[in-house]
Parts: structure tokens; C-alpha cells; sequence
């Protein structure tokens, strides 16, 4: 038994002689009145008032929120979701009005088959040109052998190898020609890319599964990039907050199971928890909270994860019992 441990039993016991004596006397005063059952029940209620144990760690419970904005501008054409509600991840549970980008989309495949047409036209002209090419090149050949075999005349030479130097220009002007149309028709795929991203980040997709908190926005408002329009979190697993004092931090770790207390009808509900997460700094003591020892100033936060029953809500008091 530690010196600790020996001056609460000592103070208890002093606590329990002090009262027995005044209940002998409100005893004996009670016999003469008739009022000895009364005397038996308020012993019966210094007693269990003296012996009562306190919780290790008193706090709230938490869940990590998070709120869902639009990511697009215009009229909201549903929202499907109402608060209390549980949702999955990943469903579709809401659209923004698309039909000016569906228009701009329209516009943007229009003009790129436009451009298309364009270079097709010039490649179809590289085309013609690079068969005349080939022609030239055939035609440059045999006259090079009949000169070779003196059959032809220097003049008719040159005038081959002039021909396949303008055809050779030529298709080089008109595969300049298209250049610009090419670059045209990339960035007008850039843009159909980007609006087709416009559209898909008017879907309202949920992120993750959980419980809806607050619905911050309704079927047919105007809404813009960043307007929050409803709240979430999952509840399956909550967290209690709670603050221990220095001296407590060696009798907890992370992973350690401990139990949980709240309030009930008849009597208090238990659960059981896992220590999560032990803060490295400690911080005044929150006025709203009170701890195993009285006049502590400095405390360390702890969470406490426990499975949801359905009966645990946010920012219900609960304590926290560690298992000596």
C-alpha cells in the first residue's frame, strides 16, 4: 500500500467515525420522536455518499464533420438528402444546372468539326501533291538514264529536277498552311475536355458514408463554387474527449481498452473503449470539464474511440473509467 493510497483510507475512516458519532445522536434524539427509520436511511446515504468512487476522465463525445460544397456555379436542380439521414459513399445525390455548359460544349464541337474539315482539305492536297512528287521523282530517273545513255539533252534534265523542287515547295507551303488549323483543333479539344469536367463536377457526389448533420441548401437556389450544402459525419465510431492529469498519463497508452460511462434511465450505460490518441502538450484546464483531482490546472486531452450503438450523440457527456 502506497502513502497515497493509506492517507485516503485514513481520511475516509475519520470521515466515517465523524458521522457515526452524529448519527448516534440524531439516533437517540430519533427514538424519542419515533423517527428511527429515518435515522437508518440517512446512515444508509452518508455511506454510500462517502465510498463513492469518481471516474478517471470526464469529456464529450466528437465525430469528424465534414462539409460538402458545390463545386460549380448555377441553379441547384436537387438535393437529395435530408438531415438524419444515412448516406453511402460515392452515390450521386445532387445536380447543378448544366445546360449553358452543354450549349458551350455544343459550340466547341461545332467549331472543332470545322477545323477537321479544314485540315482534312489541306492533307488531302499534301496528298495529291506527294503522288505528283512521286511522279517526278520516276519520271527525273528515266531522264537521268537516257542522258546517262545520251538519248536526252541536258535541258530536259534540269527541267525534271526543277519539277520535283517545286513540288517539293509546294507540298512544304501547304503542310504550313495547316499547322495553325492543327493547333486550332488541340485547343478546342482542351476546352470540350474542360467543360466535360465542368459537367461532371455538377454531379453532387457524396464522399463518404455517414450521417447527414445539417442540410445547408434547397432544390432551386443559386449556388456558386464553395457554397456549403450539407453537413456529414460518421457515427458508427465516435470519439469522447476527456483530460487527464500528469499524474494519470502512467496509468494509460494508445490501444488500451478502458470503459465508458454515460448517463442512462435507471442507471449509467457502459461501453467499452480504446484509447486512440494522447496529446504530447498539455493545456489549461476547460473550465466545463472537471477531473479526478481537484485544482489541476494543466491536464492532457485524450480520445476515446467507441463503437456507436445508435445511442451516442454529439456532444453527449460521457466518463471515462480506466481498468486498475
Amino acid at each position: 500500500m502506497n502513502n497515497e493510497t493509506f492517507r485516503n483510507k485514513t481520511k475516509i475512516h475519520r470521515t466515517w467515525t465523524s458521522e457515526i458519532e452524529t448519527l448516534k445522536e440524531v439516533s437517540k434524539r430519533s427514538r424519542k420522536n419515533g423517527s428511527f427509520l429515518l435515522s437508518i436511511l440517512l446512515f444508509a446515504a452518508l455511506f454510500s455518499c462517502t465510498t463513492e468512487e469518481k471516474a478517471d476522465g470526464y469529456g464529450n463525445f466528437e465525430a469528424t464533420e465534414t462539409t460538402v460544397s458545390a463545386e460549380a456555379n448555377g441553379k441547384l436542380e436537387f438535393l437529395k438528402v435530408e438531415e438524419g439521414e444515412r448516406l453511402d459513399s460515392g452515390n450521386i445525390i445532387g445536380m447543378v444546372d448544366t445546360i449553358q455548359l452543354y450549349l458551350t460544349k455544343q459550340q466547341l464541337l461545332a467549331t472543332r468539326a470545322t477545323a477537321a474539315s479544314k485540315s482534312g482539305g489541306v492533307r488531302s492536297q499534301v496528298e495529291v501533291l506527294n503522288q505528283q512528287l512521286k511522279n517526278a521523282n520516276t519520271e527525273r530517273q528515266r531522264i537521268q538514264n537516257m542522258y546517262n545513255d545520251k538519248a536526252a539533252t541536258r535541258q530536259q534534265l534540269d527541267q525534271a529536277n526543277n519539277q520535283v523542287e517545286v513540288l517539293r515547295k509546294q507540298i512544304q507551303s501547304t503542310e504550313a498552311q495547316n499547322a495553325p488549323i492543327v493547333g486550332e483543333t488541340k485547343a478546342i479539344e482542351a476546352k470540350v475536355k474542360q467543360i466535360d469536367e465542368q459537367i461532371a463536377l455538377s454531379k453532387i457526389i457524396n464522399p463518404l458514408r455517414g450521417t447527414v448533420l445539417t442540410k445547408y441548401a434547397e432544390p432551386g437556389e443559386i449556388v456558386s463554387f464553395g457554397k456549403p450544402l450539407y453537413k456529414i459525419a460518421n457515427l458508427d465510431v465516435m470519439e469522447l474527449r476527456v483530460y487527464v492529469s500528469q499524474k494519470q498519463l502512467s496509468e494509460i497508452k494508445i490501444g488500451q481498452k478502458v470503459n465508458v460511462k454515460v448517463d442512462g434511465m435507471e442507471a449509467m450505460k457502459e461501453y467499452e473503449g480504446t484509447i486512440s490518441w494522447i496529446s504530447s502538450q498539455a493545456e489549461f484546464t476547460p473550465k466545463i470539464i472537471q477531473t479526478k483531482e481537484e485544482r489541476v490546472n494543466l491536464v492532457y486531452a485524450v480520445k476515446v474511440k467507441v463503437k456507436n450503438d445508435g445511442s451516442l450523440k454529439i456532444g453527449m457527456p460521457a466518463e471515462m473509467w480506466i481498468n486498475h
